[in-house]
């Protein structure tokens, strides 16, 4: 299975704005997008989403910026993963070109049980997880411009 790359840039995001300590400034959607190298358009779009999801707070104006909510922090991956990927198949049986073997492949029902596997691998893995040392301080780092405390 492959993430969109709307998932993987929302993934990267809800990361970057898990590192964000209450002395700082909470970063725009244009530093987070910089900082994680995506394009401001799209990081915006992820950002909409986010905060669609109860996942992240965007305030616009001076002292604006976005903040990762509670909910945010202890999301599940897998949950994440579903949502942001939405329902589908991992191949298309039925498209414009549909499948002989449709009727009676076992194929399709092995990936969709694979699907499932992998999105029930990330279910315990929280947001707050995958910034604990060393992704933390190197998120830290990148967003700072200084290196990794040691």
């Amino acid at each position: 299975m492959r993430l969109t790359r709307f998932t993987d840039v929302a993934l990267r995001v809800l990361m970057r704005l898990a590192v964000v300590s209450g002395s700082e400034d909470p970063p725009t959607t244009r530093e987070v997008a910089a900082t994680m190298q995506v394009p401001y358009t799209h990081a915006a779009k992820v950002v909409a989403r986010l905060q669609h999801l109860g996942l992240v707070d965007a305030r616009r104006g001076r002292g604006g910026g976005l903040t990762l909510t509670e909910g945010g922090r202890s999301a599940s991956i897998g949950g994440l993963v579903r949502e942001l990927e939405g329902p589908g198949e991992v191949v298309d049986c039925d498209g414009d070109a549909p499948c002989p073997l449709r009727s009676a492949c076992r194929l399709r029902s092995a990936l969709r049980l694979a699907e499932e596997a992998f999105h029930a691998s990330l279910d315990p893995i929280t947001v707050a997880d995958l910034v604990s040392s060393p992704t933390g301080p190197l998120l830290i780092g990148i967003s700072t411009g200084r290196p990794a405390p040691a």
